[in-house]
């Protein structure tokens, strides 16, 4: 796998998951995730592994 994979799918699920947490908490609104907590903590998981892929990915050696 390429080393910059990780790290843009990462970066991706980070995104992802900061506006599923804000529509989660009710800051974003005008969707059926709007004031749900489940969608706080679909947010929250998706942040977590997204930060943990890029964390991966940058400490990840160079391939030969």
């Amino acid at each position: 796998m390429r080393k910059w994979l990780p790290i843009v799918i990462g970066v991706l699920l980070v995104l992802i998951g900061g506006v599923w947490t804000f529509q989660g908490l009710g800051y974003i609104t005008g969707s059926f995730m709007t004031g749900q907590r489940l969608w706080t903590s679909i947010g929250l998981l998706c942040v977590v592994g997204g930060l943990a892929l890029v964390v991966f990915g940058v400490r990840r050696p160079k391939a030969r």
